[in-house]
């Protein structure tokens, strides 16, 4: 059986993925998830944040079997060959130990990472704030495990956040501004 998977165009990471019997799925991101992708977090009790991810930044791919997508499909990347299709076989991406992680400021975002990439890792993430997102992009250095992307947050907030470094699974989680 194949698996669909919808991924970040510029990070790799698989954001969703569904297993069809029958007619397969549609090429168009947009025909599965419509103009965005909604990724949703708790926070603060209860209440849920929601990060959308433009249809426009999402690409499809049929790639092999891999019933874990199905169950934390942020764990997979997509790799793509020199011409710039989707290899058939998902990779499992670096866990966040150690003590990486995200931390909040009020004026930015810092990601840290247990292993320094041999190369700059792109980073897309997204930051919830009342009824916007915060996207912010930017690389983590080759040979350094931190880097931060400015934002301006209010002092001791709560939001969601979405961490897509590449390499690394993405981080759907909450994140108090310190």
């Amino acid at each position: 059986m194949a698996l669909t998977v919808v991924y970040t165009a510029g990070t790799g990471h698989v954001v969703g993925a569904l297993a069809l019997t029958g007619a397969g799925a549609p090429a168009d991101v947009a025909a599965l998830v419509g103009r965005a992708l909604p990724m949703r977090v708790c926070v603060d009790q209860g209440r849920v944040a929601t990060l959308p991810l433009n249809a426009g930044n999402l690409a499809v791919a049929v790639v092999d079997d891999e019933p874990a997508a199905l169950v934390d499909p942020l764990a997979f990347g997509v790799e793509l060959n020199p011409e710039g299709r989707p290899g058939p076989t998902l990779t499992r991406l670096a866990t966040w130990t150690g003590g990486a992680g995200v931390a909040l400021t009020p004026n930015g975002l810092t990601i840290t990472v247990q292993v320094a990439p041999a190369r700059p890792a792109k980073v897309v993430a997204l930051v919830s704030a009342d009824q916007d997102t915060h996207v912010l992009a930017g690389e983590l250095p080759a040979q350094q495990t931190r880097v931060t992307l400015p934002v301006s947050l209010d002092a001791g907030g709560k939001h969601g956040v979405l961490v897509l470094a590449a390499g690394w699974a993405g981080l759907l989680e909450e994140a108090n501004v310190t």
